[in-house]
């Protein structure tokens, strides 16, 4: 029994460590910082975060994304699933020049919003025909994802 609860351990970790790399392991984001949104007795309260990602293709792109975490006891050490509420903006701090080779589509980089089978999805767009480089923030579960997206565009140079 206790080499069931074993595997079973090892094959959660393992899991878990895909999901981590294919999703965001290792995308540059930035904590900007967080707002709470609703007191709770136990644990953290539930908050509003707020994360910068950088687009690791295109200089001078940072795409600012607000979701909604979920506090409490479960939230407190990571196991709580969160909604699927949340905003997106892009923007240019300095020119952008849109590379030739840029795919037409790239995930740009993900957010873990439960402890194994949730994530925000960044994905990045390329508009050749207005110069436009267009991001939409999705959320993805293992078996069902959701029709929540936001969408944000920055121009090119």
């Amino acid at each position: 029994m206790r080499f069931l609860y074993a595997a079973l351990a090892t094959f959660l970790v393992i899991i878990g460590l895909g999901f981590f790399l294919l999703h965001g392991g290792g995308t540059s984001h930035d904590d900007i910082g967080a707002v709470s949104t609703n007191f709770r007795l136990f644990g953290p309260n539930d908050k509003v975060e707020i994360q910068r990602i950088d687009d690791p293709a295109v200089k001078n792109v940072s795409c600012y994304v607000s979701y909604a975490q979920t506090g409490g006891v479960a939230g407190g050490v990571g196991v709580a699933e969160n909604p699927s509420q949340f905003a997106l903006n892009c923007i240019a701090h300095g020119p952008v020049t849109i590379p030739a080779s840029l795919p037409a589509q790239q995930e740009v980089g993900a957010i873990s919003a439960s402890f194994l089978f949730k994530h925000f999805v960044l994905t990045r767009m390329v508009d050749r025909q207005s110069n436009t480089l267009v991001y939409v923030l999705i959320s993805t579960k293992v078996l069902h994802g959701s029709p929540a997206n936001a969408v944000s565009a920055v121009a090119g140079s």
